[in-house]
């Protein structure tokens, strides 16, 4: 269905209208003719008359303005000024039974000129009040009759209102041409889109079409059978309810198979429009279709390979710890000599095997950890406990590596009890971590801040450092797993799972890890947990944590 553009209402500019300025030309020099033969005595008439002709002349002149500019306030001064000019006219001529008792017409005739509905409604109005105000004239201010005049105002109207006519009539069948042309180019702009719109009725029926057809659907088929008729029979109820509602107001999407071809897949979209009528726009979608079931195909076997990788990983990590754990006791028995004594370069080799083996224990559980994460594998154990302990404990897994280092570290932890419900190993793994990240990546004579506290129900640990930093660019790859930042020398001394195991399990909690780094100067990792029971303690102050000799003195 196409809207009608109202030829007669079409939007006028701010440019000329030179018909219009011509016929209120000649109305003037009319006007002006017949003031010229009363004021020199051929024509009957006294000084009321002469007022009366001018005022008459008047919306005339005003009309030359529409030399320059037609716009509505133009027009709309020019009604004004013609209901005015007539008023006065037959009020001083005498009104209805005047000379000029004619020209109360004179106000429509004027609208005519525009060949628009809102100036001949303007035109009637002024005609109309001239004729109340005319009827008036006659009995108050009756005038001896001049019949020469009456008829010579008579002849001026009726030849200008001809002249108006064909000016209107022409001005209609050139809209109307204009109109047929939006109408025929709209047709066929709407008949080249490549999906189909139709109209229907409130039960379905189609009354339009325009554009082209899906494969599999003619519009012959929908014109007869309808939309929900020319699918086929399993998809129909979906059509029916988004039909229903687009009557209800809402706008609604089905798709479905043609009833003769039900191999292709069409979406039909429904939406209701303002004379209560549908609009539904018909697209072939079967390759759309068949991308997202090959993109959904490829999504499900990406995720099943990833979880199979994962638990491949976590299985094999198990396998491997258990004759690891050999390795490491064997050789713990070599490097204490229980059995009796060793030559020096046998210790030393005892001693490389139990540090190699202890690096990749440590390497084996992360990937363990992180495969069971991936996996969905890793279940929290959770427990009500006070935070310091993993924290105490962690700070005495890292103080020898940190005083071999000559590192000062340090720790900030509460007075008071700092009671939580959450699992007490990965805490202490997050913070372990967390920790020997920050001593691996910072040079000897440096310091690591461990600080420890309750914020309302949230519990904040941050482990500062005054290592080489994070530049802004490797920020964004920061705890990601199996990635590793800069250059090749510091990625040598780590596995890139710390930091996303910390990120990760901070996330089982329903927490989250931050981090603020400055490239040079150090790095400060904090992570938030929602599991604190009671409320925040004051924090105690910051003072050196014990070295060796001060820990083996307990």
């Amino acid at each position: 269905m196409i809207p009608s553009s109202p030829a007669a209402e079409a939007p006028s500019g701010s440019g000329s209208d030179r018909p219009a300025a011509l016929w209120h030309l000649g109305w003037s020099l009319a006007c002006a003719l017949l003031l010229a033969g009363v004021l020199g005595g051929g024509l009957a008439g006294g000084a009321s008359v002469a007022f009366a002709l001018g005022a008459a002349g008047l919306p005339g002149l005003v009309g030359q303005g529409l030399w320059f500019a037609q716009g509505p306030r133009t027009r709309l001064a020019l009604g004004a000024a013609w209901a005015a000019g007539v008023l006065v006219c037959l009020m001083l001529s005498g009104g209805l039974t005047g000379p000029f008792g004619i020209w109360v017409l004179a106000p429509l005739v004027a609208g005519l000129t525009f060949g628009r509905d809102r100036e001949r409604a303007l035109g009637a109005t002024g005609s109309l009040a001239a004729a109340a105000v005319g009827l008036a004239a006659a009995v108050s201010w009756p005038i001896p009759p001049l019949p020469y005049l009456a008829f010579l105002s008579a002849v001026i109207l009726t030849g200008l209102a001809a002249v108006a006519l064909l000016r209107s009539r022409g001005a209609a069948e050139r809209h109307g041409a204009e109109e047929a042309e939006a109408r025929h180019r709209l047709e066929r702009i709407l008949a080249a889109q490549p999906f189909l719109s139709l109209v229907l009725d409130a039960e379905g029926r189609v009354l339009a079409a325009f554009g082209r057809p899906p494969q599999g659907l003619e519009v012959a088929d929908l014109t007869e059978e309808g939309l929900v008729g020319s699918a086929h029979a399993p998809d129909r109820p979906l059509l029916m309810q988004a039909l229903k509602l687009g009557q209800e107001g809402a706008e609604a999407e089905a798709r479905f198979a043609p009833r003769r071809a039900i191999d292709r897949q069409v979406r039909a979209t429904v939406r209701p429009t303002p004379d209560g009528r549908l609009l539904a726009v018909l697209a072939d979608v079967t390759a759309q279709q068949a991308r997202e079931a090959a993109l959904e195909a490829a999504r499900a076997e990406a995720e099943a390979l990833h979880q199979g990788k994962s638990r491949f990983l976590a299985n094999m990590s198990h396998e491997l710890r258990t004759p690891l754990n050999a390795v490491l006791g064997f050789s713990d028995i070599m490097r204490q000599r229980m059995f009796g004594p060793l030559p020096e370069r046998y210790l030393e080799y005892a001693t490389l095997i139990h540090e190699a083996g202890g690096h990749l224990l440590d390497l084996i559980n992360d990937v363990l950890d992180m495969s069971k994460i991936e996996a969905e594998r890793f279940e929290l154990s959770r427990e009500r406990f006070d935070a310091r302990e993993p924290a105490s404990a962690a700070l005495r897994l890292m103080r020898l590596q940190a005083y071999d280092k000559d590192i000062d570290l340090r720790a900030a932890l509460p007075a008071d009890p700092v009671m939580v419900e959450a699992d007490k190993r990965a805490l202490k793994q997050m913070i372990l971590n967390l920790l020997s990240n920050a001593v691996k990546f910072t040079p000897r004579k440096g310091s690591v801040t461990l600080t420890l506290e309750a914020r309302g129900g949230v519990l904040e640990f941050s482990v500062a450092d005054t290592g080489v930093g994070v530049s802004p660019a490797d920020l964004e790859r920061l705890g990601r797993p199996y990635e590793q930042v800069g250059d090749n020398e510091k990625r040598a001394m780590g596995t890139g799972l710390g930091l996303s195991l910390v990120r990760a399990m901070a996330e089982l909690h329903g927490g989250r890890m931050g981090v603020e780094s400055t490239l040079g100067e150090g790095s400060v990792f904090t992570v938030r947990l929602p599991v604190v029971e009671a409320a925040p303690r004051p924090s105690g102050e910051v003072v050196p944590f014990p070295g060796p000799a001060a820990a083996n003195s307990d």
